[in-house]
């Protein structure tokens, strides 16, 4: 970290104050606000109890380490705040049905919390993919992200012409619906447009109803095809929007959509760590007793021991699957398997439908015999 002094005024003197500022690797926080954005969604918003500035690239995310029912749990989410609100970050969460953490969350973090974060990290910025028109594209609590980057953009009188297009299930699910309006009233080159799946008995709604399709696409952004587009939602949404671009004839290498980037350090350390002593053991293991793993679409392949992950063999291969937890959780390190048994453990980040699909978390999956994945 760097440390930069500056000074603060009091009631007797200028006071030099050591601010620190925020890098990738594990920090203490502690909760300072609770916001309750709707029903099921809440903003935490952490600050360091020395000064830190938080830097980061808006649509970045961070990982929070806690203590739940006795056991670690990693568990990441992007920051929904701007780097330009600088000595605080927020994340915005939504309650979902059996979720262990975001459950826990909602009913345990309070003002006062204190707890350790690892992060910024992520590939998903604005920053990174700078343009002067953008169409930034959600759904549900995958706003997150885009809000960040529309609020770095708001902040900073960035000279950005945006397309704001959020899809949500009802009316009352509209998450930052006021200041979206806000922020639409003040300046012109923010186009806002809600899109409501369905209306609940005694709701009204003038906007855009069903889904985000290619009619209200051409509708909303007609020159779609001439900008930046940065997309986050449920799975089925990102689907479902990147095969109406791709048939669209968009160019793709200008589709960007969430996905979790570089790992956190002290998980990178470990993963060393074990690849060393797992280095130290092979001496001991018989060549009969190693599988094979084999990379399809590289052509690469790897022997490997008993125990040792398919995310192990890649890196072995210099083949970068990335990852965020290492534990299993975020799901980033997801892959497909094409031949082969693995013997996967993981804790909720991989679906039930995927898994009958043939994919895996290669972080906390080992071979069980010789494998073939497609990557």
């Amino acid at each position: 970290m760097n440390n930069p002094s500056i000074s603060i005024v009091n009631s007797d003197a200028f006071v030099p104050v050591t601010t620190q500022t925020w890098s990738n690797g594990r920090h203490a926080v502690r909760c300072v606000k609770v916001i309750q954005e709707t029903w099921d969604v809440a903003t935490y918003c952490f600050m360091a109890e020395q000064p830190v500035m938080f830097f980061f690239k808006p649509g970045q995310f961070v990982t929070l380490e806690l203590e739940i029912n006795g056991e670690q749990v990693f568990r990441s989410y992007t920051i929904s705040s701007s780097p330009s609100v600088p000595y605080s970050f927020s994340i915005t969460v939504k309650r979902q049905p059996g979720g262990l953490v975001s459950n826990w969350l909602h009913d345990n973090m309070v003002e006062g919390y204190e707890l350790a974060v690892h992060g910024p990290v992520g590939a998903f910025n604005s920053i990174d993919y700078p343009s002067n028109k953008v169409l930034f594209l959600s759904g549900g609590v995958g706003i997150t992200p885009v809000m960040s980057m529309t609020r770095w953009a708001f902040d900073t009188n960035a000279d950005v012409d945006m397309v704001f297009v959020h899809s949500a299930r009802t009316p009352r699910d509209i998450i930052f619906q006021r200041e979206l309006e806000t922020i639409s009233s003040r300046i012109s080159n923010f186009d806002l447009h809600l899109i409501c799946e369905k209306m609940e008995p005694g709701q009204s709604w003038a906007g855009y109803r069903g889904f985000l399709d290619r009619v209200k696409l051409d509708m909303i952004a007609p020159d779609f095809m001439e900008r930046e587009v940065f997309c986050c939602g449920p799975t089925p949404y990102m689907k479902a929007v990147k095969r109406m671009l791709e048939n669209a004839g968009f160019d793709m290498t200008r589709y960007h959509e969430e996905a979790f980037g570089a790992t956190p350090e002290a998980v990178e350390e470990q993963a060393v760590e074990d690849a060393e002593q797992a280095a130290e053991d092979l001496d001991a293991i018989a060549a009969s007793d190693m599988f094979n793993v084999e990379f399809a679409k590289t052509g690469k392949s790897v022997r490997i021991a008993p125990g040792e992950t398919v995310h192990a063999a890649a890196a072995k291969l210099g083949l970068h699957i990335p990852k965020a937890c290492g534990m299993g959780i975020c799901g980033t390190c997801k892959v497909k398997r094409v031949e082969g048994d693995i013997d996967m453990t993981h804790n909720g980040g991989i679906t039930d439908e995927d898994v009958a699909e043939g994919y895996f978390l290669s972080c906390c999956s080992v071979p069980t015999g010789d494998v073939v994945v497609e990557y």
